[in-house]
C-alpha cells in the first residue's frame, strides 16, 4: 500500500487553525464566552476542537517527530501534507524531512501585493508548495477578489491550491462562508490552477460531486471526517461515495486528520481500507490522485 495523507497533523506542532486575519480584527472587542470558533467544543464534545488536540489514549500525540516519520514509513504513507502554526515552523518541518512532508504556506488575503511576494518567498527560499486559502479564518468566501492575486501568483509558480470548503460551526460568520458554489468562479477564472476542496463541501455533497464533475482541475480531500462515516447510511455520504467509485474516481484524496479523533493512525487508515470501494479506486484515494495533484505524478 501507498499512501499520502493529506492533512498530516505531526505530533507536538501546534496548528493555530482559526487565528483571526485581516487589519481590523485585533481591535474587536472580546467575544462573549462560547462564541465564535470556541461553539465548536459544545459541537464536538469530544474535544476535536480546532487547534485543540483530543485526548489520546495511544500516546501518539506526544511522539518524537523522527518516531512518527518512522511509523509513516512502516505504514505505507509516502508523504505527508502538513502546516504548523506559523509558515517558518512548517518549512522547518519540511527541511528536516524533505522526503516525507509537503508544506503548505498559509499568506492573508487582507496583505494585497505584500502577501503576494511573500507567497513567492516562502515558495522559491523556504521549500513551501501549497497555497492554504481558509476562508473560515479569513470570514471572506474563496471568490472573494482579496484572494485572486494569489491564485495568479499561485498559478504562475505552478503550485496547487488546498481551499476551505465546508460547513463551519463558528457562530459569529456565515456558516456557508465555505460553501462550494464559491469554488466555482474560481475554477472558471482560474482553468489551469489544481484545486483541493478541503473537508469535501459537507453537508452539500450533491453541489460537491457536480463541481469535481464540472471542472478538470478541481479535487477534494477528506480531511477532518472520520472515515467510517462515509458507508453509513443516512450520514449524507452516498452521493459521494458512489461517485468517488465511479465517475470521480481520480478526483478524491485521502486526510487522515487523525489527532482529532482520540484514535490511532492505524485505526484510521484501516477504516479507508474497509470502505465498500474498489481496490483500484482505493489505491487512487490514498495515493495516486493526491501524487498527480502535488506534481509528483
Amino acid at each position: 500500500m501507498r499512501m499520502i495523507d493529506f492533512a498530516c497533523r505531526v505530533p507536538g506542532v501546534v496548528v493555530d487553525e482559526l487565528g483571526p486575519s485581516g487589519p481590523s480584527m485585533s481591535k474587536r472587542l472580546p467575544v462573549p464566552h462560547d462564541y465564535g470558533p470556541a461553539n465548536y467544543k459544545h459541537i464536538f464534545p469530544r474535544g476535536s476542537v480546532p487547534g485543540r488536540r483530543p485526548p489520546d489514549s495511544h500516546g501518539q500525540s506526544t511522539m518524537p517527530t523522527g518516531d512518527f516519520v518512522a511509523m509513516l514509513r512502516r505504514l505505507g504513507v509516502e508523504k505527508g501534507v502538513v502546516r504548523a502554526a506559523t509558515n517558518e515552523a512548517t518549512a522547518a518541518l519540511v527541511r528536516e524531512f524533505p522526503n516525507q512532508f509537503i508544506g503548505i504556506a498559509e499568506v492573508s488575503p487582507y496583505d494585497g501585493m505584500r502577501g503576494v511576494r511573500e507567497l513567492e518567498r516562502l515558495v522559491r527560499e523556504q521549500g513551501l508548495s501549497i497555497l492554504s486559502v481558509d476562508g473560515l479564518s479569513d470570514i471572506i468566501p474563496a471568490n472573494d477578489r482579496r484572494y485572486y492575486p494569489l491564485y495568479t501568483k499561485a498559478a504562475e509558480l505552478d503550485i496547487p491550491v488546498r481551499v476551505y470548503c465546508g460547513m463551519n460551526y463558528a457562530n459569529d460568520r456565515p456558516y456557508d462562508i465555505g460553501h462550494p458554489r464559491h469554488l466555482d468562479q474560481v475554477a472558471i477564472d482560474f482553468p489551469e490552477l489544481r484545486i483541493s476542496a478541503a473537508l469535501c463541501g459537507w453537508p452539500w455533497i450533491n453541489e460537491m460531486v457536480g463541481l469535481l464533475r464540472r471542472h478538470p482541475n478541481l479535487y477534494c480531500d477528506t480531511a477532518a471526517h472520520r472515515p467510517r462515516h462515509f458507508a453509513t447510511p443516512g450520514s449524507g455520504w452516498e452521493m459521494f461515495m458512489q461517485f468517488g467509485n465511479t465517475l470521480l474516481q481520480d478526483k478524491v484524496m485521502v486526510g487522515l486528520s487523525w489527532t482529532m479523533f482520540g484514535e490511532s493512525y492505524e485505526t484510521l487508515l484501516n477504516e479507508y481500507l474497509d470502505l465498500p470501494l474498489k481496490d483500484s479506486v482505493k489505491d487512487k484515494w490514498l495515493f495516486g490522485n493526491a501524487a498527480r495533484f502535488v506534481g509528483l505524478a
